[in-house]
């Protein structure tokens, strides 16, 4: 029988996540004592109801030494983030104002005939409908001021840079003016060909990822945030998130999902990209495996107009969740999209053989069908402002076409927007009845 004495932190569950006990794993047990190159990045849940002296207490201790530093608050999740020696962890990980830590894991970034091919471009001819009025924000790597977002008139109504503090409206990595362009371009600089749903929609830039399209998930928390601070002054009605990070734990502590979530309550539509790591099921990442918000898949659609050669994407990731929750909840068009390109970034360095026009490029994931479903949203409430996130999530999945051998099905622009005026019709009639 063996007598070894298992590492502190093997014995720490549920203080410590998953991911945090593999971090403290890749230090050598005979250093485990305070020196720069051992910060982790962590976010700690506060227990609920603390008294404030506890708190105080809790930030002098890991404030007192360096490099220990606990920083900026994320009051959506009663959280802090900062970073942490396993000496520090060690020490804080039972004091009365931890509820529980988690690592801040790295977050990472995953229009030619997809428009027409799920209604969108009817829904514009036959019902007029633009997206006008409605305010989406892309939380990824910033967004450029490509002239379909800002000719005839500039659509781009807000830009927050949590990378680099900067001002103006910008890219680096070209991933994030992709996806604007994915929801609302409006085709100012190929004669309408590459357009988005919502072609005359708002965007809300928020840079929460690097030029490499990386970030943690304290930042996209942030951003989070940033929309629920700022949802009545920009009108945010729709977030849209083609990022993620592997899920190890359950919605109910993951602390992405958690921030999604509350977004969700406070009336904002959270829609998020289920992941490039298909065809294995069981591959939903965080944020995407949170049962209230939209979960969007990606189909391949062959560049064809005719549903019926469409298949689910093999890249894209599959449930069930690690809740066991059915996911995604809807599939849109994202393979091989062509939309914006941002000059000067990472992904026009990069990737030059996908420049399409000169002023686009073409990439695919669930990255590209994630902005694709916010920009149909973004049409159905401009035709019933008064749906709720869960109106919303509930017509797109029954006015879905079960063609795709999924539970749901493929977004389908037009019955969505119908129903979506329906509902407006019926709940007048209701109140008119009652009283």
């Amino acid at each position: 029988m063996s007598n070894q004495r298992k590492v502190w932190y093997e014995n720490t569950a549920p203080k410590l996540d998953p991911g945090l006990v593999e971090q403290l794993r890749s230090f050598p047990k005979a250093n485990l004592k305070s020196t720069k190159r051992d910060e982790i990045p962590i976010i700690l849940y506060l227990k609920k109801n603390c008294q404030q002296d506890k708190k105080d207490d809790l930030l002098k201790i890991c404030n007192m030494d360096s490099p220990n530093k606990l920083s900026k608050g994320l009051p959506s999740i009663n959280g802090v983030k900062g970073h942490l020696t396993p000496d520090k962890i060690k020490q804080i990980k039972d004091h009365e104002a931890v509820d529980r830590i988690f690592y801040d894991r790295i977050v990472t970034s995953y229009l030619d005939i997809a428009c027409e091919q799920i209604g969108a471009i009817q829904v514009r001819e036959q019902l007029g409908l633009t997206g006008k009025g409605i305010s989406i924000a892309v939380i990824d790597t910033g967004v450029h001021p490509h002239e379909d977002l800002v000719q005839p008139s500039n659509r781009i109504i807000a830009f927050h840079d949590f990378i680099n503090g900067k001002e103006e409206p910008y890219d680096d990595n070209g991933h994030g003016t992709h996806c604007a362009g994915n929801a609302a371009g409006n085709g100012s600089l190929s004669s309408g060909k590459y357009t988005g749903p919502a072609s005359e929609a708002s965007i809300i830039g928020l840079k929460v990822l690097d030029n490499q399209g990386g970030g943690r998930l304290s930042t996209i928390i942030e951003g989070l945030e940033w929309c629920m601070e700022h949802k009545e002054e920009h009108h945010i009605r729709i977030v849209s998130l083609s990022l993620g990070a592997p899920a190890y734990e359950s919605f109910r502590d993951d602390p992405l999902c958690l921030a999604a979530q509350v977004a969700w309550h406070q009336g904002i539509v959270v829609c998020a990209a289920a992941g490039n790591s298909g065809p294995d099921q069981t591959t939903i990442s965080t944020p995407a495996i949170d049962p209230f918000i939209i979960t969007v898949g990606s189909t391949d659609d062959h560049n064809t107009l005719d549903r019926e050669d469409d298949q689910i994407a093999d890249y894209s990731s599959r449930g069930p969740t690690i809740d066991s929750f059915v996911k995604p909840d809807i599939y849109a068009p994202g393979t091989n999209i062509v939309s914006l390109l941002a000059p000067g970034s990472s992904i026009e360095s990069e990737l030059p053989e996908v420049i399409r026009d000169e002023h686009y490029i073409e990439l695919s994931g669930t990255s590209m069908a994630t902005p694709i479903c916010a920009g149909v949203i973004a049409l159905m409430l401009e035709a019933n402002p008064n749906l709720s996130p869960n109106d919303v999530k509930s017509i797109l999945k029954a006015t879905a076409h079960p063609t795709l051998g999924d539970i749901w099905g493929y977004m389908d622009a037009e019955r969505a927007v119908e129903m979506a005026k329906n509902h407006r019709l019926h709940s007048s009639t209701k109140v008119v009845q009652e009283w």
